[in-house]
């Protein structure tokens, strides 16, 4: 049976684990205000596992998935290094460009039929994220340098 046909389950399967995957993560995104929402997570995610698939299927299973794998990482990177920025000295985006680029791989694994294991890693990325974010408000220490945030007009005191 051909997994690339519309009307079998075999198809359905990623790119739902795909659509889910990039929600996950995109919701965290854009509940932070970040670049890179919902929208473009999923899409990042699902056009991955759509490009290993399809690569996979080019050659009737017998090509090599690494060379795929190779123009994604290149071609995301691209993408990732699109919402970069400098402004005054500083650079922005790092963060979102990183997690473009978790995203493919999620997506990547997906389209290999790891759904479980990038269902897994979804989530992980989501609680790093969060984890991260939370311990740098809780400890001035983690704010310093280009992590250093202007502090909220609760913390500052009435003059």
């Amino acid at each position: 049976m051909d997994t690339f046909d519309p009307r079998s389950p075999a198809f359905w399967l990623p790119v739902c684990v795909s659509i889910l995957c990039g929600a996950v993560v995109g919701i965290e995104r854009q509940l932070r205000g970040k670049p890179a929402g919902v929208r473009t997570s999923v899409l990042i995610c699902f056009g991955t596992q759509l490009f290993v698939r399809l690569g996979g299927s080019v050659t009737n299973g017998s090509g090599d998935p690494s060379r795929i794998l190779g123009q994604v990482v290149t071609g995301v990177g691209f993408l990732g290094a699109g919402v970069m920025f400098a402004r005054g000295g500083n650079v922005s985006g790092v963060t979102t460009a990183a997690v473009i680029w978790v995203l493919a791989a999620i997506g990547a694994a997906i389209g290999l039929g790891h759904h479980r294991g990038a269902v897994v890693l979804a989530l992980v990325t989501v609680a790093t994220l969060a984890g991260v974010e939370m311990l740098e408000t809780s400890l001035k220490w983690l704010r310093r340098g280009a992590h250093e945030r202007e502090p909220d007009e609760s913390s500052v005191p009435d003059e």
